[in-house]
């Protein structure tokens, strides 16, 4: 299974606050972001489990700045897919959408908007929305292993 995270507000903190992830020195040079506490826990979990992890962003942060962070807390990300790779891969598609995660063969998508959930139903992709709730890694296994079934 692949399963991609949107970053701002679902797992960097933005507009929603949350408890972050322990940062040390390493962290700190790379980026001041931090990564929302049960993070490292839960894509550790998933890559046991045998998933791809991809980030998928609509943001321009270069994909070697995402993977650069992630591998600061030890995080090995599969793919990154940022606003540049979108446009490029989608075309006048990616105009239209903010996310469409089955051109990138994902089959789960994380993110805090409820307008991707919507995208989601029209597109048919699956998602899971995340707000500032502290259950929210319990959330995405949940919906994991209920599609799993």
């Amino acid at each position: 299974m692949t399963i991609s995270f949107d970053l701002d507000d679902t797992l960097i903190p933005g507009r929603i606050q949350f408890p972050f992830e322990r940062q040390y020195l390493w962290h700190k040079m790379i980026s001041r972001e931090r990564l929302r506490k049960g993070s490292i826990l839960l894509i550790r979990q998933l890559k046991k489990e045998g998933c791809k992890v991809y980030v998928y962003t609509t943001s321009l942060r270069s994909p070697m700045y995402i993977r650069c962070l992630f591998l600061s807390y030890g995080i090995w990300l599969d793919k990154v897919i940022n606003k540049t790779v979108h446009d490029r891969i989608l075309g006048k598609q990616g105009q239209q959408v903010s996310k469409l995660p089955v051109a990138f063969s994902i089959d789960l998508h994380v993110d805090d908007s409820a307008g991707v959930a919507l995208e989601g139903q029209q597109y048919n992709f699956a998602t899971v929305i995340v707000g500032g709730e502290d259950s929210w890694a319990e959330k995405v296994m949940e919906t994991i292993r209920n599609s799993m079934l």
